[in-house]
């Protein structure tokens, strides 16, 4: 963790932006003043980031499963009635859709500390991030660059482990902390798949948010009882000028690259 914390202590920067000047559009001699990172989000990072950056643009990792197999209770749930949130699982088949976001300075990395860390009991790692989509410019669909992971630790106090759906469902409805309602995060990260990588394949969270609506039908509550003041929609991709025809072939190989400055 303290290798992450002085990413911005250096001059150089730990990873430029894989060719950042080009992809920005300038010299690509000329190299950017402020050194900046991507992170990669797939749970409320999605949908409320709360923490400023350049860009940010959907894709996917490798090796990982999206699993609600982390408790909460400080965000979304309480020491008496733990949430449960988003954490990723490893496995080698296995693909995890989400958005990564350029920061740039210490400042949303501090945030993010407390945040996942602090709050959330999540560590910190890297791994090689898929950009979803190509420019005219800057061809990068399929071409790995490498982001920050938060993920959840087994050793940490809120870690609930493998639990099945319809458990999970009852902890969902029934759980709320100063953030909202488990609800809430749940639909808000659904919503995100739905709507901006309609094609991407998530079963464990479009089957657990169907079991979360029939338990909300049977104890009759409202939808909008557990819903809060709908985010600022993002925009994302917001950097391409010609977009190329989405593909959602894993076909692509990438050679081994590591974060400079970032020996985690």
């Amino acid at each position: 963790m303290d290798n992450v914390e002085n990413i911005f202590a250096n001059d150089e920067a730990p990873y430029d932006d894989f060719e950042g000047a080009q992809y920005n559009g300038i010299n690509n001699n000329e190299p950017e003043e402020i050194p900046s990172v991507w992170v990669f989000g797939y749970g409320s990072l999605c949908w409320n980031p709360g923490f400023e950056y350049t860009k940010c643009i959907t894709g996917y990792i490798r090796g990982y499963v999206r699993r609600f197999w982390q408790g909460n209770t400080t965000q979304r749930g309480t020491t008496d009635k733990p949430g449960r949130v988003a954490t990723l699982i490893e496995d080698k088949e296995g693909i995890t859709w989400g958005c990564a976001y350029k920061i740039a300075g210490p400042t949303a990395l501090d945030y993010l500390k407390q945040r996942e860390c602090k709050l959330g009991g999540y560590i910190v790692e890297y791994t090689k991030f898929f950009p979803r989509v190509a420019t005219q410019n800057f061809p990068h669909t399929g071409e790995a660059f490498p982001v920050l992971l938060y993920i959840a630790s087994d050793e940490n106090d809120q870690w609930v482990g493998e639990e099945s759906l319809a458990s999970l469902a009852t902890h969902i409805v029934d759980a709320q902390g100063i953030c909202g309602h488990n609800i809430e995060y749940l639909f808000r990260l659904a919503t995100f798949m739905r709507e901006e990588l309609p094609d991407a394949q998530d079963d464990h969270l479009f089957e657990l948010e169907e079991m979360v609506r029939k338990l909300m039908n049977n104890k009759k509550i409202a939808l909008h009882a557990v819903m809060g003041r709908t985010p600022q929609r993002i925009r994302r991709d917001s950097h391409e000028e010609t977009r190329r025809p989405i593909s959602f072939e894993f076909t692509s190989r990438v050679p081994e690259t590591r974060l400079r400055c970032l020996n985690i």
